[in-house]
């Protein structure tokens, strides 16, 4: 995270109306780099001087400690850290998506610091969900959690390869652009360089993403201007690799698509909005090819 952007932020609009901070390990939204521990106490520090509760989103959190090479205890020893002496209390909280690190096929789970709000949750998950021994689980999904995720923690950190996805070496070779070094989950194609002749407007991720469907089936996600509207900085289109299920014929097939993409990118357009939802647009928008207009140009 940019400490220096989340201080001048908070400053800007006051703490009181920032509700949370969410670090994310690793960082999605930035092609799945890792998470330092000289960011994570940055971060931390920010938030207890603001007296802001700060959040982790860990769902690869074992993937985070490999790549920064770090003990599999890294959440307990080092983010969880008894707060010293003199300083504001910072409460923390986890939360972790099963289906990633965890390996299950659904849910996942919340932690936190704090008794009051613990209790609020598990009020609100008891009308929600169910009981706080299931959380509305089935106890085939609910049970292995706890083991795999230990499990994660100590292959992860284990000299064993790294983890980073081998789908990374054909796209080079060939001139794809990707985010480098490639994340540990999976592999990011820069859409603004696969097609430079669309600007940020008009969504090049999305068309990408649409592109690769329309030419093999593989499904892939926009991370870019439809998620983050105009403070996006890179559009990108993630190819998520989950453990246990793709084989390396999978891998392969994925590759040539891509591939096959990449020799026809300049007949590409971009796409526009027809409608978009009052938040979180890019789960139910709408959109259209553009009209082309001129070389170069779409509208």
């Amino acid at each position: 995270m940019d400490v220096a952007a989340l201080e001048a932020l908070i400053q800007k609009v006051g703490g009181e109306r920032v509700p949370l901070v969410m670090l994310t390990v690793t960082n999605n939204s930035g092609g799945g780099q890792p998470v330092s521990m000289e960011n994570v106490k940055a971060v931390s520090a920010v938030c207890r001087k603001h007296r802001i509760p700060l959040y982790f989103d860990a769902c690869r959190f074992a993937e985070n400690s490999y790549f920064i090479k770090i003990p599999r205890t890294w959440l307990r020893a080092e983010i969880a850290e008894r707060d010293c002496a003199g300083n504001v209390p910072l409460r923390r909280r986890l939360h972790h998506v099963g289906q990633k690190d965890g390996m299950a096929n659904i849910g996942g789970f919340l932690c936190t610091n704090d008794d009051a709000l613990a209790e609020q949750e598990k009020n609100l998950l008891i009308l929600t969900e169910g009981y706080t021994t299931y959380g509305g689980l089935a106890g085939a999904i609910w049970k292995p959690l706890p083991s795999v995720c230990r499990k994660r923690c100590i292959r992860t950190t284990s000299n064993t390869a790294s983890p980073r996805p081998r789908t990374s070496a054909p796209h080079c070779r060939a001139g794809v652009p990707i985010v480098q070094p490639p994340g540990g989950h999976a592999v990011y194609i820069d859409a603004r360089a696969f097609l430079p002749h669309i600007a940020p407007d008009h969504f090049p991720a999305v068309a990408l993403a649409n592109e690769i469907y329309l030419e093999g089936g593989i499904r892939s996600v926009e991370i870019g201007t439809l998620m983050f509207g105009k403070s996006a900085k890179m559009d990108l289109v993630r190819l998520a690799i989950p453990r246990r299920v793709y084989t390396q014929s999978h891998i392969d097939y994925a590759v040539e698509i891509i591939l096959e993409v990449w020799k026809k990118r300049e007949q590409i357009r971009g796409m526009k909005l027809n409608y978009e939802a009052p938040f979180l647009r890019h789960f139910t928008a709408k959109l259209e090819p553009a009209v082309e207009v001129g070389a170069g140009a779409t509208r």
